[in-house]
């Protein structure tokens, strides 16, 4: 399936692309990982939180290849008349093509679902490629969701109301976990949460082709992740990687699959979409025509889309008429 575009990125995203071009930043393959995620974090990380929530804590548990870092975000404070039912829980996979990225990146995204939907949230710093290829960053997550099962009471969760949500890589991740899940009978996911998601290859797709450049991620940027992810080229055609490979997508958790039109992604995105239904999971899917790739993390100054806040609002609509 293919999704549409608008005719050029909404006016904002104008804006911040000349302004992102004018920087000259250097892309990815032209810098060291360590280099790069520096240089993520430096754009994306640090100053003071916008959203502020009742409880921020870290733990770690132990992970495919050492200790994991999780964030939860308690939006409920006990003292504020709030009461003591479990509520859904969330567990978030962050972006950044399984190389760079981090809890700290994300850790604005992660405020705000939190605060929109009012339920638990908790980041997962699973481990980044080429140090930690796949399938150890999957294993990562899935060693997150077993924490989360039995460790969501805790924090106000219900372990039979998990949902696993990420962008991009993450998204990639929530689904492969998903699957893995199914596969091993597994901690029960009550729904899934995909922006973004690379689920197969998208050089297949024409929307590889129409944004392969000057949109933010770049078909060169693609090929550098993939090549830092994937230690064996085998590796590529595991189902857990790639989820939309897999022959069999029945029986996993209703979806919410966010796309934009500018973005390489988006028709792999759709055609997971489209695979989920013909299995018979219910799908919702949200299509932004005039946004590009990443756009879902910018939700403040200097770039403050509403577009992009509106996606947490149907979010929290979409989690809430599943899991309430």
């Amino acid at each position: 399936m293919t999704l549409p575009r608008a005719e050029e990125p909404h006016p904002d995203l104008q804006r911040f692309l000349e302004l992102y071009e004018s920087l000259d930043v250097p892309s990815f393959d032209e810098v060291s990982p360590q280099e790069a995620r520096a240089q993520f974090e430096r754009m994306r990380a640090g100053g003071d939180p916008d959203v502020e929530v009742a409880s921020v804590e870290d733990r770690t548990i132990d992970g495919a290849s050492g200790e994991v870092t999780i964030r939860i975000y308690d939006p409920a404070a006990e003292d504020d008349g709030g009461d003591d039912e479990d509520r859904p829980f969330v567990l978030y996979f962050h972006g950044g093509g399984w190389v760079v990225g981090s809890i700290e990146t994300h850790d604005h995204v992660c405020r705000k679902l939190a605060d929109t939907t009012g339920y638990p949230v908790a980041s997962v710093d699973y481990g980044l490629a080429p140090e930690h290829p796949f399938p150890e960053g999957l294993l990562d997550c899935y060693a997150a969701l077993e924490w989360a099962a039995g460790s969501a009471p805790a924090f106000g969760g219900d372990p039979d109301r998990i949902a696993l949500a990420g962008d991009s890589a993450g998204a990639a991740l929530a689904a492969g976990t998903t699957l893995l899940a199914r596969d091993r009978g597994g901690p029960s996911i009550a729904y899934q949460v995909l922006v973004y998601p690379g689920t197969g290859d998208v050089t297949e797709t024409p929307a590889y082709e129409e944004n392969d450049d000057g949109y933010f991620l770049t078909a060169e940027d693609v090929a550098w992740f993939r090549d830092h992810y994937f230690a064996h080229d085998v590796d590529e055609g595991n189902v857990y990687a790639m989820p939309r490979r897999a022959h069999d997508l029945a029986d996993l958790p209703p979806a919410t699959v966010v796309t934009a039109g500018f973005d390489p992604l988006r028709d792999d995105g759709a055609a997971y979409a489209d695979r989920l239904e013909n299995a018979g999971v219910p799908v919702t899917s949200h299509h932004y025509p005039g946004m590009i790739h990443g756009f879902f993390s910018m939700i403040s100054p200097p770039v403050d889309l509403e577009a992009a806040h509106g996606v947490y609002e149907r979010l929290e609509a979409d989690l809430r008429t599943a899991l309430e």
